[in-house]
């Protein structure tokens, strides 16, 4: 299992919500660049980038930061928040990003995220934020129609390769993890998942690679110290 530790930046910071909310937001780092390189520095391989403005507004505002980040390590590189049509897939593409993660227009545009796995294979993955059993869209600040199993059997059909299934309710709570969702979900879907949401201790990191899923984000408890990043990818190997 590859373990993704996380930056979300708003207005070229990282930082942190709980719980997708963005009046509860923790400034973590105004030099995002340096984390991304904390990263490397503890053995990690990957970066999971997510841009909070695009993800309310639809487009790149933090973009240089992106190529900051990219062209200054060496990790595999996924972005997602706000990539609602392929102009935007291209523009993080030609950054330098590795794999482009479409949310809200996975739900709102089933054209555009066709057209987008189609023409860039592997290089898309999807973001399936649940709330309440519900897809959330538009920065989690509503619901879909889709519930979580139609979703992921839509996505299968549509030919994606791997989903970032995120549980809204447990981000950012260091509570743990929902185990049971991503049980559930190994044991229905033929497709890589990613665990996002919640991971709070190496005992996450363990139950989530005896399930033998793709892999797992790691955000607040990196910030907070909870879990040691090097630790994390042992355990997950």
């Amino acid at each position: 299992m590859i373990i993704l530790p996380a930056v979300d930046l708003f207005q070229g910071k990282a930082v942190r919500l709980f719980k997708g909310d963005y009046s509860k937001m923790t400034v973590y780092s105004d030099d995002p660049l340096s984390i991304a390189r904390d990263f490397e520095s503890q053995g990690a391989g990957y970066i999971h980038i997510v841009d909070l403005e695009g993800a309310r507004t639809g487009d790149t505002p933090n973009i240089e930061t992106v190529k900051e980040i990219v062209s200054g390590t060496s990790l595999f590189s996924e972005v997602g928040g706000g990539i609602r049509d392929i102009v935007t897939v291209e523009r993080y593409l030609d950054a330098g990003v590795d794999r482009v993660i479409i949310g809200t227009a996975a739900v709102t545009d089933p054209g555009f995220l066709k057209k987008a796995v189609e023409r860039f294979g592997k290089r898309i993955a999807v973001g399936a934020d649940i709330n309440d059993g519900y897809i959330a869209i538009k920065g989690w600040t509503e619901n879909s129609a889709f519930t979580a199993e139609e979703f992921f059997k839509k996505m299968i059909s549509v030919g994606v390769g791997t989903v970032i299934c995120t549980d809204i309710s447990k981000d950012g709570a260091m509570m743990g993890t929902n185990l049971s969702l991503y049980r559930k979900l190994m044991s229905e879907y033929d497709i890589n998942i990613v665990a996002s949401g919640g991971i709070s201790g190496i005992d996450d990191i363990v139950k989530l690679r005896e399930m033998q899923l793709y892999g797992a984000i790691i955000g607040k408890a990196y910030y907070t110290g909870a879990i040691k990043l090097k630790e994390a990818i042992e355990a997950a190997r």
